[in-house]
């Protein structure tokens, strides 16, 4: 019993905290990543839009929320790969939560440009009628393609922070080999 209390009090509990630089390059390489690949979306949808259709933006519609879906995956996974290499984690479950709150970081980074943003167009006007059924149509799609792309972006940003934490163990237990020897 003696031998288990002297263990015991040699035990040291290490808490870490999240490594905030790391955090935010995840964030700036999400914004960095969606915002590129974004306009190139934009642009080609864009130009194959029929300009004189009755609803010349339902077309783009399906095509773009693909595109965002996709997107959003891959900026998360490689802004969640930067966040976990960066952060110097060892297990999963931190490398996790790394991912975790990039994403959150990045979606409330997200909605203040959204809403700063929203700020330029206050007072303007649609030139020429607006149908009401083809702006309810866009948002409905537009409603589940973010949703969509929001929850498999949160997934992706937790697999890609995770997936370099082995990368980083890895690294650093054969370091150790080499120096050891």
């Amino acid at each position: 019993m003696a031998e288990i209390s002297s263990q015991m009090e040699d035990l040291t509990i290490v808490t870490r905290r999240p490594n905030w630089g790391a955090i935010w390059a995840g964030v700036f390489t999400f914004f960095a990543i969606w915002f590129v690949f974004g306009a190139l979306a934009l642009g080609i949808f864009a130009h194959s839009a029929n300009a004189t259709a009755a609803a010349p933006v339902a077309t783009m519609n399906i095509g773009l929320a693909i595109w965002g879906v996709v997107l959003m995956i891959i900026a998360m996974f490689v802004a969640g790969r930067v966040t976990g290499g960066m952060s110097g984690t060892l297990n999963s479950r931190e490398g996790m939560t790394h991912g975790m709150i990039m994403f959150g970081l990045s979606m409330a980074a997200g909605l203040v440009l959204f809403i700063a943003g929203g700020g330029a167009f206050v007072g303007t006007r649609v030139v020429g009628t607006t149908h009401i059924g083809n702006v309810l149509g866009i948002l409905s799609y537009s409603g589940w393609a973010l949703f969509v792309a929001l929850f498999l972006g949160w997934l992706a940003a937790m697999a890609g922070a995770s997936s370099a934490r082995k990368i980083l163990s890895r690294t650093v237990v054969e370091h150790e080999i080499r120096h050891a020897a």
